[in-house]
């Protein structure tokens, strides 16, 4: 009986050491989106052209042409104890340099988790102010203007 036991003991902790061998090597720490240094957005200035630009810190992650041409470099560093673990953002940076009508540089802007709030890069969905409406919720109102 107590070699039985033994036995067991053993192989529970070889499948506890399996089960976390994933784990080894984790270092907790992943970075999304444009890495981008200070030395290179520091010799982004005024004037510049876009080629200048895109030489400079790359392809942007984004661009918009609404109320003038913009390009948006997006960075975020998550850290978590474990791949297991919920994910913590610890810091998340959107780069924006604003071009006039000459695609020439008119500013730059650095933008913080302090200036927003955290991107969620998985779930693909966009925060909409205002109630959330089901479709019970409208089948019921709809049945109630019948009435």
């Amino acid at each position: 009986m107590a070699q039985a036991l033994r036995i067991a003991s053993r192989l529970a902790a070889a499948a506890v050491a399996l089960s976390i061998s994933g784990c080894l090597g984790y270092e907790g720490v992943v970075n999304r989106g444009a890495v981008l240094d200070s030395r290179s957005t520091s010799q982004v200035k005024a004037g510049m052209t876009a080629q200048q630009v895109m030489t400079t810190l790359g392809t942007p992650s984004t661009t918009s042409t609404v109320g003038g041409d913009a390009w948006y470099y997006v960075s975020q560093r998550i850290e978590r104890t474990f791949a297991f673990m919920p994910q913590n953002i610890t810091e998340q940076r959107v780069y924006a340099v604003y071009f006039d009508k000459a695609k020439k540089v008119q500013r730059v802007a650095d933008y913080g988790m302090e200036d927003g709030k955290p991107i969620d890069f998985i779930s693909r969905t966009t925060p909409t102010a205002g109630p959330e409406y089901h479709l019970l919720q409208g089948m019921l109102s709809k049945v109630g203007s019948f009435l």
